[in-house]
């Protein structure tokens, strides 16, 4: 088995792999992955569900976008995710829409840092042997 993401060395920020069997197991290991930075998300209640539908031009702005999405939930409702319930990319029409939980900051958690936006550089969506591994660097 396979695991789901995994962190490695950058000089300025953060930077994940994240891996799937499917690209919408990838993309939902990415959305996890981006919040496991932002707080320790095995704390965080699912008490508040929300459904991000997003569209792009391409499989890589399709990444860029769907994780910019959730950190727009974060910086406007203090939204942090818990877990995906359901991810499901359609690589030809370019578009994602995935159920989320997680609960709305209100001091309770413990934040260790703030997102400011993802960025393109060093992203890759490459298949693998595996499925898919998609590679992304957030600025923190």
């Amino acid at each position: 088995m396979m695991k789901p993401y995994e962190f490695l060395e950058h000089t300025a920020d953060v930077k994940f792999r994240a891996y799937g069997a499917t690209l919408s197991e990838a993309f939902a290991n990415a959305a996890r992955a981006l919040f496991v930075v932002v707080t320790d998300v095995s704390r965080v209640r699912p008490v508040v569900t929300r459904t991000v539908k997003v569209s792009s031009a391409r499989l890589r702005s399709l990444l860029y976008d769907f994780l910019e999405e959730l950190i727009v939930l974060q910086d406007a409702e203090g939204f942090l995710l818990s877990d995906v319930r359901e991810l499901v990319v359609d690589e030809s029409a370019y578009s994602v829409v995935a159920t989320i939980v997680g609960d709305l900051f209100e001091g309770q958690y413990d934040l260790t840092c703030q997102i400011k936006a993802v960025t393109y550089s060093d992203m890759l969506l490459e298949r693998t042997s595996e499925g898919w591994m998609v590679q992304v660097v957030p600025d923190i």
